[in-house]
């Protein structure tokens, strides 16, 4: 059943303008979980960061390369630090580490929640958590980052994550794929 499904969502994917109420209706259903547990649509996350543990999902529609490159380095461990150029976010420093994608889904101002892969070039490899407002930049001038996590429970935590980060220090951060 799995195989009628993909084939079925790739087309209506694809072209969304035929067939439009059977899409509609289709897509108002919950995708089928053996489907779901291959990733192809919906790829739900664990995120650790310092106490606070936060539900997420992996763009994998709207940025398929970043997410399959980061679904690679799964489980993804590594420390946050406050950003220094950019405003209310935290970030991981990846100096030279290539994941070999180029831009997608990329933007300069990534909303509470969003965190985007700037994949190196001008400036170091870097994924950064946005808990505020964020105007991504390094000291060579403005950045762009691909957004391919979005946190979806607990937005209220951020904040305190933030202020944690530029008060008491790095802190370990942890991306897994959620059990359920």
């Amino acid at each position: 059943m799995a195989g009628a499904i993909e084939k079925l969502l790739l087309r209506q994917v694809r072209s969304p303008t035929k067939r439009q109420t059977d899409y509609n209706v289709f897509m108002a259903q919950p995708i089928p979980a053996e489907f779901a547990a291959k990733g192809k649509y919906l790829m739900k996350l664990k995120i650790t960061a310092g106490p606070f543990t936060f539900d997420a999902v992996l763009e994998m529609q709207k940025a398929p390369k970043t997410s399959e490159a980061f679904l690679k380095q799964m489980p993804f461990a590594g420390q946050i630090v406050h950003v220094r150029w950019s405003g209310e976010g935290v970030w991981i420093p990846l100096g030279d580490h290539q994941f070999g994608v180029g831009y997608e889904n990329h933007t300069s101002h990534p909303a509470p929640g969003h965190i985007i892969l700037y994949p190196g070039g001008i400036s170091e490899t870097e994924i950064l958590l946005a808990y505020g407002g964020v105007d991504f930049a390094s000291k060579v001038g403005q950045l762009a980052g691909n957004h391919f996590i979005t946190i979806t429970s607990d937005l209220d935590k951020l904040a305190e994550l933030g202020r944690l980060t530029l008060w008491e220090g790095a802190q370990n951060i942890k991306f897994e794929v959620a059990e359920k």
